[in-house]
């Protein structure tokens, strides 16, 4: 009945045991930062593929007019099964419209669109002309972020020009991660 504990048998000592936590958490100390910026850089991607996205749905919308005109019936064309208004004044690029946004396949579940006439309130955009609107991601709306990280689009202005699309940030300068978080 007497069993005694071998001198070859053993595990960790109490003291090998808190080394290893002290280590494990400094080097969590020291990863964590790294992960706190990421849904900032995360946003700021969303927005610049949007945008892109924009442009590109504008840009061949543009080019189905010019190869055939008679895509266009009534101010309008028909792309992805999403009417879209065009500008027939000259530039026969897409009007600032929603249903460009739409047809971008940039949809309400993550993107709110403003326009010059949206309401005034915390988290709006400021947009200046009627020819403009504002994309934002949902997870902004409503936040003071939202008015430092988004896409402004705006329309062409003439028959030689292409429309724009900005990725806003805070005062001149573009969006960045940190204006995203």
């Amino acid at each position: 009945m007497n069993k005694s504990i071998k001198a070859s048998q053993g595990g960790f000592t109490l003291i090998e045991l808190i080394v290893v936590i002290v280590i494990l958490g400094i080097l969590a100390a020291t990863a964590l930062p790294k992960f706190t910026n990421l849904s900032g850089e995360a946003r700021l991607a969303s927005i610049n593929a949007a945008r892109g996205s924009l442009l590109s749905t504008s840009a061949m919308i543009h080019g189905k007019v010019l190869v055939s005109p008679t895509a266009m019936t009534g101010g309008n064309v028909t792309v992805e099964g999403v009417v879209v208004p065009m500008d027939t004044t000259g530039s026969q690029y897409p009007t600032a419209s929603a249903k460009l946004a739409e047809a971008a396949g940039l949809g309400a579940a993550d993107y709110t669109i403003y326009t010059k006439d949206s309401p005034a309130g915390t988290g709006v955009p400021s947009i200046s002309g009627a020819n403009q609107f504002a994309l934002v991601p949902n997870s902004l709306v409503g936040t003071t972020a939202a008015t430092t990280c988004y896409v402004l689009y705006t329309a062409a202005l003439g028959a030689n020009t292409a429309p724009t699309a900005t990725l806003v940030g805070t005062g001149t300068t573009a969006a960045t991660a940190a204006s995203c978080q």
